[in-house]
């Protein structure tokens, strides 16, 4: 396995690590993280042999584009059919999506926007597409804190809703705690988070 900088991603900064088989996996941050906050998922992915590109969304790190002055409406969906297609245009056959928070948002975003088949699967943690689910066309996988909760109250009530709408197949995992999204990651609960995305990136 060996890690390097993406330059084919015009003004998207990337970093790619890569394995020897030909699935991607495409990991978006949250608002508070950037690309290299990914880093230890990153590696436990490309140890199971998937290719991993993770990226800074526009505004983010070095990486810019149109409408990033504006975070409520910059189009971050664009961001990861972007790094989808170079996953895909460098020998992957299959490119599956690990989003959290607004990056999961804009996760399912391209999902439904996509091309059919061309976004495998998407994990959501913390998070749900911002369009209406029951146009995704990937398998998802949510994960959610119970408690998981903002300003406007907890997560829980309007990503069930999303679930719902989902075609299937999908799963919903409810964890114990208020950790949002990547902040997963530094509880107890991280070695089941990773556990339940690659056996879900897995299944056949």
């Amino acid at each position: 396995m060996r890690q390097e900088r993406s330059h084919a991603l015009q003004e998207i900064g990337a970093t790619y690590w890569i394995a020897d088989i030909r699935t991607g996996a495409w990991d978006g941050h949250g608002g508070r993280f950037n690309k290299e906050s990914w880093r230890e998922q990153a590696r436990a992915l490309a140890s199971k042999g998937f290719r991993v590109l993770a990226i800074d969304f526009r505004g983010f790190g070095c990486s810019t584009g149109p409408g990033q002055a504006d975070f409520d409406s910059a189009p971050f969906e664009n961001d990861v059919l972007a790094a989808v297609r170079y996953l895909k245009a460098h020998g992957a056959k299959a490119v599956s999506v690990v989003g959290g928070s607004f990056g999961g948002g804009a996760a399912g975003d391209a999902s439904i926007k996509s091309a059919p088949g061309e976004i495998d699967r998407i994990v959501f943690l913390g998070a749900a597409p911002n369009l209406s689910a029951e146009r995704l066309k990937s398998r998802s996988l949510f994960i959610v804190a119970r408690d998981d909760g903002n300003d406007s109250g907890l997560r829980l009530p309007g990503i069930r809703a999303q679930y719902e709408k989902a075609p299937p197949p999908k799963e919903l995992i409810v964890l114990d705690g208020s950790a949002h999204a990547q902040f997963l990651f530094q509880t107890d609960q991280s070695t089941r988070v990773m556990h339940e995305i690659l056996r879900f990136l897995s299944m056949p």
